[in-house]
């Protein structure tokens, strides 16, 4: 069973690419989920952020891109800023995933993920045609440079989400699972929710979390081993289903990253052997 294990860019909050190594490495890890915005918009150049990489040995598993507009305050605001939903931004969000779909295929990459934003359940809602048509354009630029595009899970249902793909019927589109997620935004059981949406994971992010005691509200991150996903359940229906893709360690909130992440690591290696 192959699932590489590594950890996202963006979690580390790195100012620069050879900072990025060293905190990949103080994680312990020698592969990365590479956040593409700040090449794509000049911040980090291409050249600089593979060698920064390469020279310390660590390989670039996948890309992730996000979306200009995105407001994460509240499940409110995510709700209706997420993904490809903001029409006022739709023109410069098409641009930008041209872009890192280009740029993605340069670097020789397979993967790249994004979040959709909430997809209604309902196909005759007339909004879920609209994000539809907007995710299906950008699927098709990424399949013009072979790479894949995965959504991440968590703002609607596994069901809802296996619908959408089902609908778009793209052969390079499935799904980055984050199991924290479905916790965080009350959209089922993770573990049950893999099962669902099995035949579509093209990598996992290990992130943990414990649900809200007020609806309506986030839930809470929480390093990896501490929150309400079990582990062991999880990591047996990745066998169970035979899924060999990357592991990518996530941490959105705390102060200690690199120490939160040193955790999670070292509990993969203890369930996964």
């Amino acid at each position: 069973m192959k699932n590489q294990l590594g950890a996202c860019s963006w979690s580390l909050r790195a100012e620069r690419p050879d900072e990025l190594a060293t905190r990949l490495l103080e994680v312990g890890v020698r592969h990365v989920q590479l956040a593409l915005d700040p090449i794509v918009q000049g911040v980090w150049k291409r050249e600089v952020v593979q060698a920064a990489l390469e020279d310390r040995g660590i390989q670039i598993a996948s890309g992730m891109m996000g979306m200009l507009g995105e407001n994460y305050s509240t499940l409110d605001t995510i709700r209706e800023t997420g993904g490809v939903r903001l029409s006022e931004h739709w023109d410069a969000n098409l641009a930008a995933a041209e872009k890192t779909a280009e740029l993605a295929g340069g670097m020789g990459l397979s993967l790249v993920s994004l979040h959709a934003g909430f997809l209604p359940h309902d196909r005759h809602d007339a909004e879920r045609g609209v994000l539809l048509e907007r995710l299906g354009t950008i699927v098709d630029f990424f399949a013009q440079q072979d790479v894949r595009i995965a959504f991440e899970t968590g703002q609607e249902t596994a069901e809802t989400l296996e619908g959408v793909l089902a609908d778009l019927d793209r052969p390079n589109l499935g799904v980055n699972f984050d199991p924290a997620n479905m916790i965080l935004y009350a959209m089922g059981n993770p573990v049950e929710a893999l099962r669902v949406l099995s035949g579509k994971v093209l990598q996992i992010h290990i992130k943990d979390a414990v649900a809200t005691k007020e609806p309506g509200t986030w839930g809470a991150e929480v390093p990896v081993g501490t929150g309400e996903v079990d582990w062991e359940a999880f990591f047996g229906v990745v066998d169970e289903h035979g899924l060999e893709c990357d592991l990518m360690i996530e941490r959105e909130a705390g102060d200690q990253r690199v120490e939160d992440m040193i955790t999670a690591r070292k509990l993969v290696e203890k369930l996964r052997g």
